[in-house]
């Protein structure tokens, strides 16, 4: 058995020093720790490497749904995140003051009947410290830069020079990832024309904060997000977003896009602007390397899904992975590789990264109506949200609870 001393654990290497281990993840934000506490909590032996000295402190993506919360229970990870969150059990679309579809979700048949409100930065950090706990390693500053496959394996080479041994190697390494562009894993598609505009402030006025709003409007769309520290977060696709919005931008945002209750941005805590692709890759797997999460699907902010499809491509990925390497003996080998298991992981998950981006690409296009398609939009959303199975079906989709089966 290797040695299990969490962060430290490669602190001896040098360059052109060789380790081996059974799972090497590249990339320690949600995604890839997330496959990699699966896998340590079934005994198998996982590095994770990271090109930044220490995770990111900003908030980022700020919700987590009702699935993911379900499939990181058995890990231990489910409670933690509640405790250092905020439940928000309501969804609304809302056009300015007018509500065109409430959603619940504080009636689904989950113990995490809510979304939970908890910065990326927070999700990480518990991430991590379950990994460590579980006996995984995790070496940072630490950038891969080539692979190798053969019939056993992947070696990996990192930028100063060491070489990591693995039987299977896992691309969580986001959009740019190196690992799908070293595999060969083509990743088409395109950017959105917008920018977006992100903004974690604090606000005086009355705003709920056990709720999350989708604001539509003719200019375009806000999102409205109650945050743990008491703070809002308002996201916003615009033409040109300025690289740090201050209060006078943002309040300028939530006058033309919110509702009319008087709302005053007194501190902007965090904002930044980012440009996004819709893409997906062609394949999930290329022989002994593995994508999942931003590795695998990029796609727009709007409802919430980023973070939460990658850990749940996580986990699905980390059970296949688990059943391969523990199925008998020589499992995992060259000759006890079953590809039907690995390929599963991809047929599984990659329709789903498709849906959440036609999702995400569906609701701005529906809040930038104007005129009579405005009024027509509201019609037909007012209509359609009288009917209990229309509002269930919703909750069911942004609360990935749909994709139990899959």
């Amino acid at each position: 058995m290797l040695p299990r001393d969490g962060e430290d654990a490669l602190a001896g290497l040098g360059s052109g020093t060789a380790r081996i281990t059974d799972v090497l993840v590249a990339g320690a934000g949600p995604t890839g720790l997330a496959v990699a506490a699966k896998l340590a909590a079934a005994g198998i032996d996982v590095t994770v490497i990271d090109n930044q000295a220490t995770g990111d402190n900003t908030s980022r993506a700020a919700v987590v749904h009702a699935r993911t919360l379900e499939v990181l229970a058995d890990l231990g990870v489910s409670a933690r995140l509640v405790a250092e969150g905020i439940e928000a059990p309501r969804f609304t679309i809302r056009d300015r003051d007018k509500t065109l579809v409430p959603i619940r979700f504080d009636d689904l048949p989950s113990d995490f009947p809510y979304a939970l409100m908890v910065s990326q930065a927070v999700t990480e950090r518990v991430l991590l410290e379950r990994v460590i706990e579980l006996g995984g390693h995790v070496r940072r500053p630490l950038t891969l830069v080539g692979l190798v496959q053969d019939g056993a394996g992947v070696t990996a080479t990192t930028e100063d020079g060491t070489e990591i041994r693995a039987r299977f190697l896992v691309g969580a390494d986001g959009m740019h990832s190196t690992v799908r562009e070293k595999a060969g894993i083509g990743f088409p598609g395109g950017k959105y024309a917008e920018s977006f505009s992100l903004a974690d402030v604090r606000i005086e006025g009355d705003a709920p904060r056990d709720e999350v709003i989708l604001y539509f409007s003719p200019e375009g769309t806000l999102v409205s997000a109650p945050l743990p520290d008491g703070s809002f977060r308002f996201v916003a696709p615009v033409a040109e977003a300025p690289a740090e919005p201050d209060v006078d931008y943002v309040q300028g945002l939530l006058d033309r896009r919110g509702g009319s209750t008087p709302v005053k941005v007194t501190e902007v805590v965090w904002g930044s602007r980012f440009r996004v692709h819709h893409r997906v890759a062609d394949a999930y797997r290329a022989g002994r390397v593995l994508i999942a999460g931003d590795a695998a699907h990029v796609h727009s902010p709007a409802g919430g899904q980023g973070i939460n499809t990658g850990i749940q491509d996580a986990v699905v990925l980390g059970d296949a992975l688990v059943a391969v390497l523990t199925s008998g003996p020589g499992a995992g080998s060259e000759e006890g590789l079953d590809d039907t298991l690995l390929d599963d992981y991809g047929a599984r998950r990659r329709p789903v990264a498709q849906e959440v981006i036609d999702l995400s690409d569906r609701l701005p296009r529906f809040g930038l109506a104007r005129g009579v398609r405005r009024g027509v939009r509201n019609l037909v959303l007012s209509t359609l949200a009288k009917l209990p199975p229309f509002r269930r079906m919703l909750a069911w989709r942004l609360s990935g609870l749909v994709y139990r089966d899959r």
